[in-house]
Parts: structure tokens; sequence; C-alpha cells
């Protein structure tokens, strides 16, 4: 028998071994990404009832095995007053989450109460919608008379405002961050706004305008 042959074969055995292990572990790791981090890809499109986007919460949230997403809206029919929330959550603990209600409050006074939650906010407007942004909290104003309501009642003037948020580990951070959270909380409004038929007559943007360097 050829020697070379008997020297080969042990060699040929070692490579084909070592192939399946290579593919073995490609398996391994494929499967651990499919099974354990693509838990946000498997919510729906338009989580929270249709409220916001998906893929404005995977910005925010880091890879997990699963999620959770709900969104709920309580509005009295007779004095038009509402409260729209929506959450979503990884099974790691991290959170994006926003809450629509209805106010009476004008917008210069919105403003300064929610500057004051934190240092050197960030803010855009297009026209009577207003946001402001602090490293982990977001805020939006939107003129709005709920049913039920005369426009000349309020104290000061009828709003729909929403405070959105993160919980523990977030993707970015950042001037990332907030133009996340401006996002989500816009995306809020938009939903509660026509869900709960504000008597003005609007058409959203898409967006509201970018932050600089975000």
């Amino acid at each position: 028998m050829d020697v070379g042959s008997l020297v080969q074969a042990p060699r040929r055995k070692n490579f084909v071994t070592a192939g399946i292990g290579c593919l073995a572990a490609l398996v391994a790791v494929f499967g651990y990404l499919e099974i354990f981090t693509k838990g946000i890809d498997r919510l729906p499109d338009k989580p929270c009832s249709g409220a916001v986007d998906r893929e404005t919460a995977a910005r925010a949230l880091p890879s997990a095995r699963s999620a959770q997403e709900r969104g709920k809206l309580q509005q009295d029919r007779l004095d038009g007053d509402f409260f729209f929330a929506c959450y979503v959550r990884t099974s790691g603990g991290s959170q994006i989450a926003g809450e629509a209600v209805s106010r009476d409050s004008n917008p210069g006074g919105w403003r300064d109460f929610y500057a004051a939650k934190g240092e050197k906010p960030v803010e855009v407007s297009l026209g009577d919608v207003r946001a402001l942004a602090h490293p982990d909290l977001a805020f939006v104003y939107v003129p709005c008379t709920p049913p039920g309501k005369k426009r000349g009642e309020a104290r000061e003037a009828y709003a729909l405002t929403v405070d959105a948020w993160t919980i523990d580990e977030t993707r970015v951070h950042g001037m990332e961050l907030r133009q996340v959270l401006i996002d989500f909380a816009y995306q809020v409004a938009r939903h509660t706004y026509e869900a709960v038929d504000c008597q003005e007559s609007r058409i959203f943007p898409k967006e509201l305008p970018r932050l600089p360097a975000a």
C-alpha cells in the first residue's frame, strides 16, 4: 500500500471533521440569531393598534429573544377627554413607550414645563405642532379640541400632548436616541389625533423636521 495514501487519509478525515464542525457552528450561530435576537422583527408592522412603525421601535431597542407590544385607547365620549398608551418592550427588559392625553394648556406653558425636565432640550416644530427632547425623554404638542368640547371653553387651549421615554438599555444614544423618541412620540400623536376625532382638520406630514446631526 502506498505510504503517502496512508498519511493523507487521516488528514482528509480531519479536514472533513473540521468542515462539519464549522458548519455546525454556523448553524448554531444562525439559529441563535433567528431564535434569540429577532423578537422585535416578529412584531406587527404597526404595533400598538397601528400607532407606530415597528422600525422606529427597533431603532431604539436592542436585540432580544422576544418582544411584546400593547396599545390601548380610553375616551370619554361625553366630554371628549382621552388617554392612549403604547408600549413596546423586549424580553431583556428594554422598553420604549408613549402616552397621549387631552390637555388644557397653551403651547408656551407646555414648552416651559417640559423644557425644565432636563438641561438643554432640543426642539423642533412644524406649524403649530411642537416637539422637544431630553436624552431619554421626548414630548409632542398638537392643538386638538376633542369631541364634546367647544374651542372657546378652554382656560388656555385644548391640546393633545404625548410623553415618550425609554427604560433600560437602548440601541442608540445621544442625539440619535432623541430623534427616535421624537419620531415615536409624533407617531403616537398622529394616531391618537385621528382615533379620537379632534375637531380641527389637519394633514400630518410623515415626520417632523430632523434634529441637527441626528
